[in-house]
């Protein structure tokens, strides 16, 4: 009893309950205001948003202080293993190589949700006049067209990690690299152990997140579009266990024992509806299972930008199931068109505010054939499959820095045979220092 009383997974799991117990039951104390208007300020690592209501406050509050450490995690991460590796043309393969997977990963991804959409048919039967409800023209306003400037100046950690590597690139060949080396390592292990501190404030996020979902859109919103939900979820699934276990499994690597290993930071994802609360401690929790220093610092950051597995599925339903409820008629040119348009604009997709909706309104604008005004049907509902959605990005970079790991022989397979045979230790809230 007492281990289970030191295990954060634990409390996570708990705080997640009461978030929904008090969002069901005590909406308005979940929703009550503490602040008179967001907080808001940016810094170059990270950027904040402090919302007003008791339950945003908590889980924004949580992920303000997660963001910090993601940006000084990545650079020192990518400039260690840069000069630790030494030979650029394999830092140019690796990176090459990330790309490649990402894309063709996110593609499937893409044909994977279309199919799916397209067998159940989630918007056969949903009435129209629930588009009355919603105001999507903050999103119709932000659907411009795809820039790839636009993408990187708005993405603070895709300019972290060019800073980063090319700091990585420079210093490698001087005579100050062992210097800066000394100099980063501690810096490195003092990050770390920071995070591990801050990251015992997780169950209070995940209360903060579920109560705010709850109390704001109730369980009663979900049963008018409980079919597109299900789908989601269902898509989600079999993306993870069937796609992403034969990507692990051509590596004799278990999709289930690393969802077992990483499960902590998964249930803070589903509390906080945010992949990024638990970028951090992943990227950590891949070394210590055996992934390099420098494959990791690469991959991970990259994969937030570029491969966004659960975005990409979600995406490319929610344009055939507005499509279905509009009895809207796509041939096979039109599909493989909304395709070719997604595997685009949904690159850009972790570099925009709300971005989700930006995105899509984009793709319907360009594709010319679905009502725009459509959106307004999955406002109620679009927070519910937003936790589906993180988690499915979160899992598709882990298993994307694994696969390029092990196709680089930057993989120790002893450390990974440990790391999942003693999960319980990672979790301990006591535990400092795991080396």
């Amino acid at each position: 009893m007492k281990k289970l009383f030191t295990n954060l997974t634990f409390w996570v799991l708990t705080a997640i309950t009461l978030g929904v117990l008090l969002g069901h039951y005590y909406p308005s104390v979940a929703l009550q205001p503490i602040l008179e208007k967001p907080i808001k300020f940016n810094l170059w690592i990270s950027e904040f948003e402090i919302k007003t209501t008791f339950s945003e406050f908590l889980s924004s509050l949580f992920i303000s202080i997660v963001k910090l450490f993601i940006n000084p995690i990545i650079f020192v991460t990518i400039t260690l293993g840069i000069i630790s590796m030494g030979d650029l043309k394999k830092v140019g393969k690796v990176g090459a190589k990330a790309l490649l997977y990402f894309e063709v990963v996110t593609t499937i991804a893409l044909i994977v949700g279309v199919l799916v959409a397209n067998i159940i048919r989630p918007g056969d039967g949903v009435m129209t006049e629930a588009i009355q409800g919603g105001d999507i023209s903050k999103y119709t306003k932000s659907a411009v067209a795809f820039s790839w400037w636009k993408f990187f100046w708005d993405n603070v950690t895709l300019q972290v990690l060019v800073v980063a590597i090319v700091s990585g690139i420079v210093i490698s060949g001087r005579s100050i690299r062992h210097k800066v080396v000394e100099f980063l390592t501690p810096v490195s292990k003092t990050i770390f152990w920071g995070l591990h501190k801050v990251m015992l404030l997780a169950p209070i996020g995940a209360f903060g997140g579920m109560a705010f979902t709850i109390s704001k859109y109730g369980i009663k919103t979900l049963l008018p579009l409980a079919k597109l939900m299900l789908t989601v979820y269902v898509t989600m699934a079999l993306f993870v266990f069937v796609v992403l276990y034969f990507v692990l499994r051509y590596y004799q690597v278990s999709i289930f024992k690393f969802l077992r290993y990483i499960r902590e930071e998964l249930l803070i994802v589903l509390g906080t509806s945010s992949s990024e609360a638990g970028l951090p401690s992943l990227m950590e929790k891949l070394e210590r299972m055996g992934c390099s220093k420098s494959v990791v610092g690469l991959v991970v950051p990259a994969g937030y930008s570029f491969n966004l597995d659960g975005t990409t599925i979600y995406l490319s339903m929610a344009v055939i199931f507005l499509a279905q409820v509009f009895n809207v008629h796509l041939d096979l040119g039109q599909i493989l068109t909304i395709i070719g348009i997604l595997m685009i604009t949904s690159k850009g997709a972790a570099g925009v505010t709300g971005s989700g909706f930006i995105v899509l309104a984009s793709t319907l604008s360009a594709i010319k054939v679905i009502p725009v005004e459509g959106l307004a049907l999955l406002l109620g509902v679009d927070r519910f499959m937003s936790e589906a959605r993180a988690i499915t990005n979160f899992i598709g970079n882990g298993v994307a820095t694994i696969w390029i790991a092990n196709n680089e022989k930057e993989f120790n397979r002893h450390k990974m045979g440990y790391a999942f045979g003693h999960v319980e230790r990672f979790e301990d809230i006591k535990t400092d220092n795991l080396d």
